[in-house]
């Protein structure tokens, strides 16, 4: 039924110039890291318009799984401070503002800070609350400065949260990340006709963990675990999306996703040999990812 007064108006976000959202249709795809990454390459950038590195931070929408604390080695940090009108103040670590339902919800275990087991079972409009919370009750300045970009790690699926953040925010632009598998490519199509029905701008798709560059082998022959990537394409040309890049399964970006840095940050002598080539194309396919959507957020300034 319409609702009286007429349709909900998106609002912008306080201190926040640009939101990227990042999404995708299936679990399990590597979203969140690639979201983490992507917000720390975008940070290694310049400001198209004044020359100067882009403020960026992350927000985790995903309220059932939050995964930014983990990645951004913040587990069990505490809550956040509060400014004096209330506001919540993000955690910050590796120079970048972060935001998660992880850092607000208590501990099970008496005396501990230790919420990682801790479920959230919530109901929808209790789920609502809580996102509308985290996008319009954090404070996103410092210094006096808010952020160019604010990147939002979505959580799977076309649920309560993609639906209320679409109504209530003006986004500026979405990457929506898929693995090779037909059953992952299902979902993509779904998710970004339901952001479209939001009116969501779709910047464009992320193939994960494409294929795997054997760093033992006497050639760099890509070997593709989960299938060809010709049905990504053929999704993506039907769709009218444009593919930002494809990304190579590397070992090393999962064991330094678990231990709370990011990938695009690790100095290239520190990373481990066993990446091999993998680890170069990661990182430059990550880079030139960043690079598009930086040129996309402001286009049309």
């Amino acid at each position: 039924m319409p609702r009286k007064g007429g349709p909900i108006e998106r609002r912008s976000i306080a201190n926040v110039e640009k939101v990227v959202v990042v999404a995708s249709g299936k679990g399990g795809v590597g979203k969140s890291t690639i979201a983490l990454n992507l917000a720390f390459a975008l940070a290694l950038r310049k400001n198209e318009r004044t020359n100067a590195p882009l403020r960026v931070g992350i927000l985790d929408l995903d309220i059932f799984g939050p995964s930014i604390p983990t990645l951004m080695s913040l587990k069990n940090a505490g809550e956040p401070a509060l400014t004096n009108g209330g506001a919540i103040l993000p955690m910050t670590n590796h120079g970048l503002p972060c935001m998660s339902m992880g850092f607000l919800i208590p501990s099970t275990i008496p005396g501990s800070e230790d919420n990682t087991d801790t479920p959230i079972v919530w109901r929808g409009l209790m789920v609502q609350k809580a996102v509308q919370q985290l996008l319009f009750d954090v404070d996103w300045s410092k210094d006096g400065q808010g952020l160019d970009v604010l990147v939002i790690d979505m959580p799977p699926g076309t649920g309560d949260v993609p639906l209320t953040l679409g109504q209530l925010v003006k986004v500026d632009g979405c990457v929506i990340v898929s693995t090779p598998q037909d059953v992952a490519l299902s979902d993509v199509r779904k998710g970004i006709a339901m952001l479209k029905k939001v009116s969501v701008p779709i910047t464009g798709l992320v193939l994960n963990q494409a294929y795997y560059l054997c760093p033992g082998c006497s050639t760099n022959t890509p070997r593709y675990l989960f299938g060809e990537t010709k049905n990504f394409y053929d999704v993506a040309s039907k769709l009218h999306t444009p593919v930002l890049g494809e990304l190579p399964l590397v070992e090393g970006v999962s064991r330094s996703s678990d231990q709370g840095y990011p990938y695009v940050l690790r100095d290239s002598k520190s990373v481990d040999l066993d990446d091999g080539n993998g680890d170069v194309v990661w990182r430059s396919n990550m880079a030139q990812i960043a690079a598009s959507v930086n040129s996309a957020l402001w286009k049309n300034v």
